[in-house]
């Protein structure tokens, strides 16, 4: 903004992201390349006005974010709820095999989900936190956005933000169907297109 000799406040900035980044996220669902059928399942911890949150997230065996969902616990309902989220965007395509940590959860959620028919009955849990070292690696732009920020105040405040972030990295990953990774001004471009904003 310096660059261009306009003078911006940081809590302008914030109400942009608050209000764009969802915006953003949900704008780009349908250009996405989909994900393949081996799932890596993780949690990472935020803190969100002192107290812990979890950011439940999936990325394929590529490391393709599949989706991402934040919650106050880190137990059954946490987990099915996840597992049922990421199923939804995947536009009916299911996962053969979900790599996860050592957290029980994950075993009763997706054979809780197997019972039901949300997951076929071949799809196997597979707790294997080497396998799992895609996510791991994949946590640490997040984590490192989240820590620059100086942390959260509300819950969605939080889930705002994140959405943004994880929308950005999807682009940066390349994730969008027509548009390699290193291509920065076409996801600019895209980006533009997004809001109808000409180029």
């Amino acid at each position: 903004m310096a660059e261009r000799g306009l003078s911006v406040d940081h809590v302008t900035i914030w109400r942009w992201v608050q209000h764009y980044a969802p915006l953003l996220n949900q704008r780009l669902r349908r250009d996405l390349r989909r994900p393949n059928r081996s799932w890596r399942v993780d949690e990472t911890y935020i803190k969100i006005a002192g107290s812990w949150a979890y950011l439940y997230r999936a990325v394929d065996s590529a490391g393709s974010t599949i989706d991402f969902l934040l919650s106050p616990k880190r137990d059954l309902t946490a987990a099915k709820l996840f597992l049922r989220f990421a199923l939804s965007g995947t536009g009916g395509r299911r996962p053969r095999v979900i790599n996860v940590d050592g957290h029980p959860a994950y075993a009763s959620a997706i054979f809780d989900l197997k019972q039901s028919g949300e997951l076929s009955r071949r799809c196997r849990c597979r707790p294997s936190p080497y396998l799992n070292n895609i996510i791991e690696q994949d946590h640490r732009f997040i984590k490192k956005r989240i820590v620059a920020s100086l942390g959260f105040r509300s819950a969605e405040g939080a889930w705002r933000t994140i959405e943004g972030y994880e929308a950005m990295h999807l682009i940066r990953k390349g994730q969008i169907r027509w548009l390699p990774k290193s291509d920065v001004i076409g996801q600019r471009q895209f980006i533009h297109k997004l809001f109808g904003i000409a180029v």
